[in-house]
């Protein structure tokens, strides 16, 4: 919990930095790839870890490696992460610092369980669907499940919105069986 609350508040200091260099996207992109590199290379995350080496060392090994290719205001953010101490929280900073450009874009994502794959178009038409019905932009993300039988099911939160064909068979079985 703690841990969370601190990605999210330099999640919230990064998006300050990228709404003024008016590069949100950008940031996100450079965010979410640092993120990546600390959570899938054990070497990086050695070398973020190890106490041998001084803060000083891991922000200008950082600074190099960053120098070309992202905006200064990004390299000092990182740097001041790893003189705080909080570089292995680079991740769920990213994670947090999409949430809240998700939040402060008005989009939501929503996993949609569908019983056969969708093609282009039809996500759109869903994508549309869903936009209209929840009043935000909807990312949809796309799982098949051949036990629903036809229909969707959409969770967006702890919101469940069930039209699978599978549930309304269970509910017309329900009631046969209650009518006996």
């Amino acid at each position: 919990m703690r841990e969370t609350s601190i990605a999210r508040n330099y999640a919230e200091a990064l998006l300050a930095l990228a709404g003024k260099a008016k590069e949100t996207a950008g940031f996100g992109a450079l965010i979410s790839a640092l993120g990546d590199a600390v959570s899938g290379d054990a070497n990086l995350q050695h070398f973020l870890e190890a106490p041998q080496i001084s803060a000083a060392q891991k922000s200008a090994v950082l600074g190099k490696a960053l120098a070309d290719k992202a905006p200064r205001a990004f390299v000092l953010f990182v740097q001041k992460l790893v003189h705080n101490r909080r570089q292995m929280l680079i991740p769920a900073i990213a994670t947090e610092y999409h949430d809240l450009l998700d939040a402060a874009e008005g989009r939501v994502h929503a996993r949609v369980t569908v019983a056969r794959a969708y093609d282009a178009a039809a996500t759109e038409s869903l994508t549309k669907a869903l936009s209209a019905a929840i009043g935000k932009t909807v990312v949809p993300h796309l799982t098949v499940d051949e036990r629903i039988i036809g229909g969707v099911v959409v969770r967006v939160g702890d919101t469940v919105m069930d039209g699978s064909v599978r549930r309304k068979l269970g509910k017309l079985r329900t009631a046969l069986v209650g009518a006996r």
